[in-house]
């Protein structure tokens, strides 16, 4: 396909779609040097012109059928900046059909369907681009694709949530209980309404999920991951682990294993030499273990939206210089079969474990008889003091096989002298 211009049409004027317009807008004359040829933004689509936007898209440009912008002949790249997984996925597969490259920072979408489009878009030859996808403006998706493509991957570890990373350093800097954070974080305007999505860990099992399936070469079915999310972080929690050397992070983490991949998103003990430990606020990171490159890890801003927009730019790019090329939709995926993903149970992790119990004699050994039991080994006990007729007792095991711990706290909370198990957090990087 010759054309004169690359024409880019955007999907969803929000706070993505307005950060990649402005990208597109800003400094064209270098994209245009950068792509092999010109690239214009020709349509933007949304249902709600009245609402007030931060960047001012001109009224010509304008239009509210998502449809018409995806059969335009003028548009041969399109950017989805709807979000969800309804819409959005008829926008992609309508542009798809039409024959246009597609841009998507989606990260549920891409993790729930997408090798069914990455399929659609090999067949039609076209590009499908969803670097804003996983971690803002940290290139991530490519890096997985192009520079570390000749190692083998082992390990991912992220922090890949800002909102979570930011509840767990004002936990970390102040401790301040969790409700008082997240207030916080909605107030400023990093947190929604409702969270869920967040501190929960769907947003980040998303993320974790596609650097998985680029990394390991296989498809993944995002509802296989684990997760757990930080709404029992208590500022006890913070403390003790900053006392034996740790950080607490909501940690998403890929494990290469023989015929079977580690897949989990829940809060982690991370050492306070370990690079993510300074990984604070909103900001992202990947942690990469190859064989041959050795250790990798990449940081930014991994939401908002500039740097949201940047990457989504970047991928126009991509598409415009191979449209410019005439070499649209190379091979868009690489993955060869279905993952089969380890479960939880399976996993084997050092772990921390706070309980409250009733402060008499005795209850620390019949404890860790149980433990012993069922065959967790103990690396160490802090007794805090006590509080009433209660104490709080911390103990972190050696690496034990989920299962078997699992078992043991059941045992352990049903003694009479166990008030409750307060939390449980597994020890990682």
């Amino acid at each position: 396909m010759s054309v004169g211009q690359v024409g880019v049409g955007i999907v969803g004027a929000g706070i993505v779609g307005c950060g990649a317009y402005r990208c597109l807008t800003t400094n064209p004359h270098a994209i245009e040097r950068r792509a092999g040829g010109p690239v214009r933004v020709v349509q933007v689509a949304d249902i709600d012109w009245a609402r007030e936007r931060e960047v001012d898209i001109p009224a010509e440009l304008r239009t509210e059928d998502a449809f018409a912008l995806t059969r335009n002949p003028e548009v041969h790249v399109v950017i989805e900046a709807v979000g969800g997984t309804t819409v959005a996925r008829d926008v992609i597969r309508s542009a798809i059909e039409h024959g246009k490259s597609v841009v998507t920072p989606n990260k549920e979408l891409i993790a729930r369907h997408g090798a069914e489009l990455l399929d659609a878009a090999r067949e039609a030859e076209v590009d499908l681009e969803f670097e804003g996808s996983v971690g803002g403006v940290i290139p991530i998706v490519r890096s997985l694709k192009e520079s570390l493509v000749a190692t083998q991957i082992n390990a991912l570890y992220g922090i890949l949530n800002g909102t979570t990373n930011y509840i767990l350093t004002r936990m970390s800097r102040e401790e301040v209980p969790f409700e008082e954070a997240l207030a916080e974080a909605q107030a400023k305007g990093y947190a929604e309404q409702d969270p869920s999505a967040d501190i929960e860990g769907h947003d980040a099992a998303n993320k974790i999920a596609i650097l998985a399936a680029i990394a390991f070469g296989r498809r993944v079915t995002i509802d296989e991951a684990y997760r757990e999310g930080i709404s029992k972080i208590a500022p006890a929690d913070i403390r003790y682990a900053r006392d034996l050397g740790y950080v607490i992070k909501l940690l998403a983490i890929a494990k290469r294993g023989d015929n079977q991949i580690e897949l989990r998103v829940h809060p982690a003990l991370i050492r306070l030499d370990h690079p993510l430990a300074a990984v604070n606020d909103v900001y992202n990171a990947v942690f990469v273990e190859g064989v041959e490159s050795g250790n990798v890890m990449l940081y930014g801003r991994g939401a908002g939206s500039l740097p949201t927009g940047t990457a989504v730019a970047g991928d126009v790019v991509d598409c415009a210089r191979n449209i410019f090329r005439g070499s649209p939709g190379r091979v868009p995926c690489t993955c060869q079969g279905e993952a089969v993903v380890r479960p939880i149970e399976e996993i084997e992790a050092p772990n921390y474990i706070r309980m409250r119990v009733k402060d008499r004699p005795g209850v620390m050994g019949a404890i860790a008889t149980l433990f012993g039991a069922e065959q967790v080994s103990l690396e160490s006990v802090v007794q805090e003091g006590s509080f009433g007729e209660e104490a709080e007792i911390v103990w972190v095991t050696h690496r034990v096989k989920e299962s078997a711990l699992r078992a043991a706290l059941r045992r352990i909370s049903e003694l009479d002298v166990v008030v409750r198990v307060e939390n449980c957090i597994r020890a990682e990087a």
